[in-house]
């Protein structure tokens, strides 16, 4: 039986019917276990999904995706031996190996994505509850030297849409009038009183380049993601707290392009040291109540491009969050 294994040929060697190359062949979906330490503080365990690929050229049928699986292994086993800092440095030495075990290929990509759990308290009665962020990490790199890293955020709240909470301003203005309030009393009760608009759920992401000389902390992205929006979401919220939110968002309206320019403009105060030519990506996506699709808005661009059209005509609002 050995013996026959042992002449069994190489299908992926041979030459395909097609002899094109193709930008990228691999694997997603990749379950492990990550841990991450932390100074002074219990470490992360973070449920993991992988994505990893290569380029593959004309002259191939195909790739060896055991090799794909072999190379996470290894490199899990070897980083977490050892304190782990950062999400980045995992996702690099991955693409270096699959570069390594898949001599054929030019570029290699790696893709990190997890869940973690936050603790955090609600607004009023500072109760304590938990938060769930996706975080990522990717790494492209290329023989010739090339590389590109990314680590991100994604996180949920809540958004109110400013052009409904006008509709129903001015509506309500009307009927104040016709019951006799004179205009200075009915700025006063509309200044009072918080107007309703419709509300949506609204997902922030933020990815931002690191290099060997510049680093972003994680905490720090998922803060400024939080503030594209009108207000925090909360797993539990006794009545004081939800009265907070609900009043907060609607005191706070932002539409979809809102959210993303204030992303970039707390992005740039967040960190002034980034050089020019990093990248950064922002999107925010609101799935809409009244309609039955959703809104995005997103940005790619350099920290330098960035600069230049804010200028200092850019002042991010303050968060409203807690």
């Amino acid at each position: 039986m050995e013996r026959v294994i042992a002449m069994l040929p190489d299908v992926q060697l041979l030459k395909p019917e097609v002899p094109i190359g193709l930008s990228r062949v691999g694997a997603t979906g990749i379950k492990k276990l990550v841990e991450v330490q932390r100074e002074g503080k219990r470490p992360i365990i973070l449920i993991s999904s992988f994505d990893v690929f290569v380029d593959l050229p004309a002259h191939l049928k195909g790739v060896n995706l055991s090799r794909n699986f072999e190379v996470i292994d290894e490199v899990i086993e070897t980083l977490t031996s050892q304190p782990i800092e950062n999400i980045e440095d995992l996702v690099v030495e991955v693409a270096k190996n699959l570069l390594d075990r898949h001599e054929y290929a030019t570029n290699a990509e790696a893709k990190m994505t997890a869940e973690l759990i936050m603790r955090k308290r609600t607004p009023k009665t500072r109760q304590r509850t938990q938060e769930v962020v996706r975080i990522f990490g990717e790494a492209k790199i290329s023989r010739n030297g090339k590389k590109l890293v990314f680590v991100g955020v994604e996180v949920t709240g809540i958004t109110a849409c400013p052009c409904a909470q006008e509709l129903v301003r001015a509506r309500s203005a009307e009927r104040l009038a016709e019951m006799g309030f004179d205009d200075d009393a009915i700025q006063r009760i509309l200044d009072a009183v918080p107007v309703a608009s419709h509300n949506q759920r609204g997902r922030a992401m933020l990815k931002v380049q690191v290099t060997d000389s510049f680093k972003v902390p994680i905490a720090k992205l998922i803060e400024i993601a939080k503030t594209s929006m009108s207000y925090e979401t909360f797993e539990i919220l006794k009545r004081e707290d939800e009265l907070e939110v609900v009043e907060m968002a609607h005191r706070n309206t932002r539409f979809v392009e809102d959210g993303v320019r204030i992303m970039a403009c707390n992005l740039l105060k967040a960190f002034p040291e980034a050089p020019d030519n990093v990248l950064a990506f922002l999107r925010q996506e609101n799935e809409e109540s009244i309609h039955q699709h959703n809104v995005v808005a997103e940005r790619y661009a350099t920290f330098g491009e960035l600069r230049n059209e804010i200028g200092s005509a850019g002042t991010a609002a303050d968060s409203p969050n807690p």
